[in-house]
């Protein structure tokens, strides 16, 4: 370069400088009306808290040693027992006559008084909602056979308790969902037995009897314990949801944000739209969410959110080598597009729960079990963790996966501890991937699909390569703003890859996924992306 050119070279560095300060913000004047369209919607989800949410699911009597076990003792009179907090679940047998198994009958103590003193460790984590197995009064330990909807175990508390427990979390910038065991009662519910007892009770509808059932009555899935309410009489659906002082609506008043309804697909379409839509005259924006083990398209025109069994599935075969990649782009694209995707980032995505093997047993490979996880993190939905995940509790059936809560585990030196800190970070970082639109890319051994809102600056790609060989692999990021020569960098092991007129050559090891998101552009000198942006 000649020394006359000297001048003019610094002249255009300097302006290249000045360009790269203009932020996003500042680049809205050149935002197209397809910009700023997406920009309105995404801005609205952002500032819905069903969406994209943080969810943290816990069994009160597992989750936090209470401090008050002296006073409750009497409450775990036998036939319960009550185990030390370091005593882990085992199978226990059947109680004759009684319709449950000694295990259900085990107690560890846990409350929502000793759960409130545990409130900070989940903001640290970043969660959103805390969400509560039931807590209705019950005779098990599991609490799925209510005796009184209306009432707490006391062994957990009153509604009182309840209701400072709500005043705390949302003083932690945190929303609470209860779970709602509506399909069925427990069989020692004085309702049921007054039922039972009195072929003239006016309870005696709201229940299914005749020799036609295994019990003489009709129970979820032919269970003793577990009476079946009828949902076809109009004064159970009046005590459940309908009246002003009704079960649902009542705990919302309490403080309670939402509920998430157990075996749901029980209730079916029209009783849950029902449901939904009292719930949300009694508190707008409220969530219910629905244990549906079913393809979600058409369950989703009728509840805000479902617990998304189906893509737990497709990540667990993806990442144990049965799902080909291909197979999984197919899978999620036609999802995407089946499915209301505003109630798609309302559902909940687990990889485990009180109902499954914890992911330790079910994906014991440790790479695979972190590309699962990662692909729970980056897919839309709310993130659904459940207790002890976070530190890799262990149980591979009930009532081994419902084990008490290792606190001496939850700190950094635990290294699954510390890998779900890394992804939670990732998350609340980016906007993409809380509240972001989804796209399937193209790919041939590879997973891969990009999340994207009006602004280049959060695009992120995830890859991910179920096989037992690296790939190398070029794939069209199909975003018309990514620059060419730029690079992708992945969030998690730093690894850049470049992109070259549209597409972006990347390397994935296997048995794991990568999250490529663009550098920050502060400091560069030159920035291809000052208008934008």
């Amino acid at each position: 370069m000649s020394e006359t050119s000297q001048p003019h070279r610094r002249a255009v560095i300097a302006g290249a400088a000045s360009l790269a300060a203009v932020t996003a913000a500042g680049a809205q004047e050149f935002a197209t009306a397809n910009d700023k369209a997406l920009g309105a919607k995404i801005a609205a989800r952002e500032a819905d808290w069903r969406a994209g949410a943080i969810v943290y699911q816990i069994i009160v009597d597992r989750f936090a040693p209470s401090a008050n076990l002296v006073a409750k003792k009497k409450l775990y009179a036998a036939p319960r027992t009550l185990r030390a907090w370091d005593e882990p679940p085992t199978k226990g047998k059947p109680v004759p006559g009684e319709g449950v198994w000694t295990h259900e009958l085990d107690f560890w103590g846990g409350d929502l008084e000793s759960l409130s003193g545990k409130l900070d460790y989940l903001t640290d984590l970043g969660v959103d909602v805390v969400y509560l197995n039931p807590i209705q009064a019950a005779r098990t330990n599991h609490k799925y056979d209510a005796q009184d909807y209306m009432k707490l175990s006391p062994e957990y508390g009153d509604r009182d308790d309840l209701k400072a427990l709500a005043k705390a979390i949302h003083a932690k910038k945190m929303k609470l969902v209860l779970d709602g065991v509506f399909n069925h009662m427990g069989r020692t519910a004085p309702m049921f037995q007054e039922a039972l007892a009195n072929l003239k009770s006016t309870r005696r509808d709201w229940f299914y009897f005749g020799k036609e059932w295994p019990h003489g009555y009709r129970a979820w899935a032919d269970v003793a314990n577990l009476p079946d309410l009828n949902w076809e009489n109009p004064e159970v659906r009046e005590y459940i949801y309908g009246g002003k002082d009704s079960v649902v609506r009542s705990f919302l008043r309490d403080g309670a944000d939402g509920w998430r309804l157990d075996v749901a697909y029980d209730l079916g379409f029209n009783h849950l739209r029902a449901l939904t839509r009292a719930a949300h005259e009694e508190k707008p924006g409220s969530l219910i969410v629905g244990e549906i083990w079913n393809y979600p398209a058409e369950w989703l025109n009728a509840i805000d959110g479902t617990l998304n069994t189906p893509v737990r599935q497709a990540l667990l075969d993806l990442a144990a080598g049965a799902l080909s990649g291909r197979a999984a782009g197919d899978f999620f694209e036609r999802l995407a597009s089946d499915a209301n995707y505003e109630r798609l980032l309302t559902s909940w995505l687990m990889l485990d729960n009180h109902d499954t093997a914890r992911l330790v047993d079910s994906l014991p490979d440790a790479r695979a079990r972190k590309m699962a996880q990662v692909l729970q993190f980056t897919l839309p939905a709310s993130v659904n963790l459940y207790y002890g995940s976070e530190v890799g509790l262990a149980g591979a059936d009930d009532p081994m996966n419902r084990a008490p809560m290792r606190w001496d585990l939850a700190n950094p030196a635990t290294e699954t501890f510390a890998w779900t800190q890394k992804l939670l970070a990732m998350r609340r970082a980016s906007r993409a991937l809380r509240v972001g639109e989804f796209r399937r890319l193209d790919s041939d051994a590879l997973f891969a699909f990009a999340r994207y809102t009006e602004r280049a600056a959060d695009f992120t790609m995830v890859v991910a390569n179920p096989t037992d060989r690296e790939v190398t692999e070029m794939i069209a990021t199909r975003d018309s703003k990514l620059m060419n020569w730029d690079k992708l960098k992945d969030h998690l092991s730093g690894s850049e890859h470049t992109m070259l007129s549209g597409f972006a050559r990347v390397t994935v090891p296997a048995r794991t996924a990568l999250v490529l998101q663009l550098p920050s552009q502060a400091g560069r000198p030159y920035n291809p992306y000052k208008r934008v942006l």
